[in-house]
């Protein structure tokens, strides 16, 4: 038992100094821009590459909004759900292949519920292939002045070569804010209404901090929780980048204690620019999956409050460093972000009632609710017949059963039949009689008895021979000898 304790215990300790150890070299990206000015009030590891999950998003919603503006395709462009994109991991709508969607409709779907089929149809739809999207996701990045950026699917899902830097999403958010500013409702929905279901958003700023307003959240394993975030006070809007965290509550949290730090903050004329950030040494993207998915625990999710990743002894401090690291400037910070004793045990405020936004299939409402009532139909249908089916197949069966157990009983009648017939039929064993072998079995006696008949009459015809005696004549003495030689022969 003792051996038992101390393995543990030092399997524990072991694990912690490991993590520790890799946890010297990881930055988690954070930073705090003035939306209008972009004066970065606050960095860490704003131009180190990361994995960007679904805050790739943001990105595809640009160059989609980008087509709109040039003319090439309208917001009531219809998509189709291809195979592939019907195949694509949650979270997802699961949109049947060949639904058909606005891509209005799709971008409030993608930027509220994340859907990973709908955002690769904007990819396929738009682009020819999600192939030729990317490309002109890269061709965009580069044009807006996004420098770390590297792009190959529109819905983030885990690509080792899908990077992108904290600086790079902040220069995105601008760009979505300055280029379209007719389109700003779209990352400030609190939920769509699809039929009778209602999706919350993923962003659980959204109704829960005073004047969040935007913009999308993201988790893989692989990049933690990401979170590109706005909100404004007093006419002034800031931008926050948070990445990397263990759960959606912590970066959630941490990003409320920058806007915090951030607005009451001013830029002055020495702070940095966006653009003038340095670049980074780090030549690629850690892999947070080892402290983020741990397999004792169940999968994290990119919704509702999550527990706390950091417990036990040693553990806030082991998670700083690794999430956070401390930088000369935290003290003004007032220890937002950096430390996880901040968080713990800490929530954000109830979220407000939800606002849903309905959001159809087809090019119209009418459309839509036309195609919901066939799906529901053919939805009842399909119960129907699988309730019928199930019960003919019990029927079946029990009917294969009855005619098993009737055969079964019919051979076991037969068989005991036949072993009475048999009973009947079979010779009966032979008495025991003088002179035999007690072990012999009946079936010989008749063999015997067949044996025994010549000795038994010799016997008679010896002495007939001397019965007759008296009558031979006295002449004929001189015979007598001879005949006795034969009686003695035979």
């Amino acid at each position: 038992m003792v051996n038992r304790v101390w393995g543990r215990l030092i399997g524990s300790l072991t694990a912690l100094g490991l993590m520790a150890g890799a946890a010297s070299a990881v930055t988690a990206p954070i930073l705090v821009v003035d939306a209008e000015s972009g004066k970065v009030l606050y960095s860490q590891g704003a131009t180190d590459p990361w994995y960007p999950a679904s805050i790739t998003k943001l990105m595809t919603t640009y160059v989609a909004l980008d087509m709109v503006r040039q003319g090439k395709v309208s917001l009531d462009t219809l998509l189709t759900i291809s195979p592939a994109a019907a195949a694509e991991p949650p979270s997802k709508m699961g949109f049947k292949p060949g639904t058909q969607i606005t891509l209005d409709n799709a971008l409030k779907i993608i930027m509220v519920k994340s859907a990973n089929d709908v955002s690769w149809a904007i990819g396929e739809g738009l682009g020819g292939s999600v192939e030729g999207f990317a490309d002109m996701m890269n061709e965009t990045a580069h044009r807006i002045g996004m420098r770390e950026s590297r792009w190959y699917n529109p819905n983030g899902l885990p690509e080792p070569r899908q990077w992108t830097s904290a600086r790079d999403m902040a220069i995105l958010a601008r760009a979505l804010m300055r280029d379209f500013p007719n389109q700003q409702g779209l990352f400030s929905i609190s939920a769509i209404q699809y039929g009778k279901a209602v999706m919350a958003n993923h962003n659980g700023l959204l109704g829960r901090y005073p004047g969040a307003d935007g913009m999308k959240t993201g988790f893989i394993c692989s990049g933690g929780f990401n979170v590109v975030a706005t909100a404004t006070r007093g006419g002034r809007r800031i931008i926050t980048v948070v990445m990397g965290q263990p759960s959606a509550r912590e970066r959630d949290i941490k990003a409320a204690d920058l806007f915090d730090y951030g607005f009451g903050q001013s830029a002055g004329w020495t702070a940095p620019t966006l653009e003038s950030l340095p670049p980074s040494s780090v030549g690629a993207p850690p892999d947070m999956r080892p402290y983020i998915c741990d397999k004792r625990k169940p999968m994290p999710v990119d919704e509702g409050p999550g527990a706390l990743t950091a417990s036990g002894p040693g553990a806030d401090s082991v998670t700083t460093r690794l999430l956070g690291s401390a930088t000369p400037d935290a003290s003004n910070l007032a220890f937002a972000a950096l430390s996880n004793a901040n968080v713990r045990g800490r929530t954000l405020p109830p979220r407000a009632p939800l606002q849903p936004v309905p959001v159809w299939i087809g090019s119209s409402p009418t459309e839509g609710a036309m195609a919901l009532a066939r799906e529901e139909q053919e939805a009842q249908a399909a119960k129907q017949a699988a309730k019928q089916a199930a019960l003919e197949a019990a029927q079946r069966k029990r009917a294969e059963a009855k005619v098993a157990k009737d055969a079964a009983k019919q051979a076991a009648s037969e068989k005991a039949a036949k072993a009475r017939a048999a009973a009947v039929t079979a010779p009966k064993p032979a008495t025991k009689t003088a002179g035999k072998d007690k072990g012999m079995p009946a079936a010989t006696s008749a063999y015997t008895a067949v044996e025994a008949a010549p000795k038994a009459a010799a016997k008679p015809a010896a002495h007939k021979p001397a019965a007759k005696k008296p009558e031979v004549k006295p002449a004929a003495k001189k015979a007598d000898k001879p005949a006795k030689a034969k009686n003695d022969e035979s």
